[in-house]
C-alpha cells in the first residue's frame, strides 16, 4: 500500500490571516503613472492587430498601455476648456 501524501491547494494558507489581510491595502508595487489611472477603455480589435500592437510595444520597450496612452495622449490632447 502506498502513502498518502499531505494534500496541497493551489496556495496555501496565511500564518497570519491579519497581516495576509492587512497586506491588501499596501500600495501598488508598480513605480509608474498607471497607478493614478482609474478608467478603463475596452475596444474591439482584430487577433491580428493585436498582435501587431503587441510586438510594436515589445520591440518599444515599454508595455502596451503606456504604448497607447502615450499614442491617445498626443492624437487628444488636453484643451484648456476640458472639464474633468
Amino acid at each position: 500500500m502506498t502513502v498518502r501524501t499531505e494534500k496541497r491547494g493551489f496556495a496555501t494558507r496565511p500564518v497570519d490571516p491579519g497581516g495576509w489581510i492587512k497586506a491588501g491595502d499596501a500600495p501598488a508595487t508598480r513605480d509608474n503613472a498607471a497607478a493614478i489611472y482609474s478608467a478603463r477603455l475596452t475596444i474591439d480589435i482584430t487577433p491580428a492587430m493585436r498582435g501587431r500592437i503587441k510586438v510594436a510595444a515589445f520591440r518599444r520597450g515599454v508595455t502596451v498601455a503606456d504604448m497607447l496612452r502615450e499614442l491617445l495622449a498626443r492624437e487628444f490632447p488636453e484643451t484648456s476648456g476640458d472639464q474633468s
